[in-house]
């Protein structure tokens, strides 16, 4: 089992350090006028290939299913049914490519798919409603403004508050097993967007109060003092006790996955826009640290697919983490002060110029029709490793579009 060394004072002083070092390099790197323009034309032309590829992409994809990654050594695109977690991505990267570009042929597509997935706001088998939902109808919604798209919305999330459990004040995120009795994962932080969101556009106020308490109790027992995060926390559904810290997708039960800290990063960052709440603010702010001074954080910001993976630097990067993080970064520099903003941007902006390269950005008609290569889903199972990911492309859009509205 992997270790995470003891956090000392003198360690804190050190990362600290570490963190000013890392943003005065970053910052310097950025002067202004010509960053943004080299930005405005790297935004431009990813866009404007998405809209190409994701034709491409389109095109292999059946009209019941939803892509869900292309093995390269198989040269096979593999599919899920609209149950599947990341099912809402397709469609919402749809409708990011649509946002930019105008492009009608990508509209019909992204409308076409959600008509598949519409039927899923009655599902109720996981937490991952939000995932599903509201990066698909929630942009939707906010691009078209189709009434009937809100309407999916409420629904959505009154589905998903059926998994709230008042004795541990959390949502449940998958059914109890032989092993964990209620697992809580830190992925269920992105959850809380479409509950908040639906309080706030005239839902039930009950939601948001779900959303809060939620987040409240991943800050209490899903953090180490460092502020990295553990994958599953199991509780006892009757007492609320947690029963033990424990991963599905990392390294160790101990070590920091990738993804996990993306997830925690962008949830509280997202937090604190609903809420305002400064607590979620410097957790994310506090978490945000951890990645950015981390040891292990290579030099063109692409993570490893754990921080304290076995074998680094010889194992598999998550671009997908990658695009997550930097997604996270744009919006918490927009709640930041002005140098704090310049090291989360900086950041961000050095990662969106790593995954655009032809490092990890495919060539037109090439992987499957993904945007991005060299993602990992689930490492310890050896399930989508070095793969495409649909969600990998989702981030990524997501943030060169932030990118553009709020620093350019």
């Amino acid at each position: 089992m992997i270790k995470i060394e003891p956090i000392l004072t003198f360690r804190k002083v050190l990362i600290l350090s570490a963190l000013l070092m890392i943003g005065s390099s970053l910052t310097m790197a950025q002067p202004g006028r010509e960053t943004k323009s080299g930005m405005k034309q790297l935004i431009d032309e990813q866009f404007s290939f998405a809209a190409k590829q994701y034709k491409v992409l389109a095109k292999t994809v059946p009209a019941n299913v939803m892509p869900r990654y292309y093995d390269p050594k198989k040269n096979k695109l593999v599919t899920s049914s609209t149950k599947w977690w990341c099912s809402g991505f397709f469609p919402g990267t749809l409708l990011y490519i649509y946002e930019y570009t105008k492009d009608t042929g990508i509209l019909n597509e992204a409308k076409n798919r959600l008509a598949i997935l519409e039927k899923e706001k009655h599902f109720k088998g996981n937490h991952d409603l939000g995932f599903m939902m509201f990066c698909s109808f929630g942009n939707a919604y906010r691009i078209l403004k189709n009434p009937a798209y809100k309407n999916t919305l409420d629904t959505s999330a009154a589905s998903l508050a059926t998994r709230y459990r008042p004795s541990i004040k959390a949502i449940q995120s998958w059914d109890s097993d032989e092993s964990l009795a209620c697992p809580v994962i830190i992925d269920n932080m992105m959850n809380l967007e479409l509950l908040s969101w639906v309080s706030d556009h005239g839902g039930n106020p009950r939601y948001r109060e779900i959303a809060v308490t939620h987040a409240n109790t991943t800050i209490t027992n899903h953090f180490r003092p460092d502020y990295s995060s553990y994958h599953v926390i199991d509780y006892d559904l009757k007492t609320g006790k947690v029963l033990k810290k424990v991963t599905a997708q990392g390294a160790s039960d101990s070590s920091a996955w990738s993804r996990g800290q993306g997830w925690g990063l962008y949830g509280y960052t997202m937090m604190y826009r609903f809420t305002k709440d400064k607590h979620y603010l410097n957790q994310a702010k506090n978490i945000a640290r951890f990645i950015l001074s981390n040891p292990n954080m290579p030099a063109d910001m692409i993570p490893y697919w754990d921080f304290n993976a076995p074998g680094i630097p010889n194992v598999p990067r998550d671009a997908s983490s990658g695009a997550l993080m930097a997604s996270a970064l744009l919006e918490l520099g927009q709640y930041a002060g002005k140098a704090e903003q310049k090291t989360y941007v900086a950041a961000a902006e050095k990662m969106l110029r790593s995954l655009s390269s032809d490092a990890y950005r495919a060539r037109l008609g090439e992987n499957g029709g993904f945007l991005l290569m060299h993602s990992t889903g689930s490492f310890p199972v050896k399930s989508e490793v070095d793969v495409p990911l649909t969600y990998a492309d989702y981030y990524f859009l997501e943030a060169l579009s932030r990118y553009k509205k709020w620093y350019l």
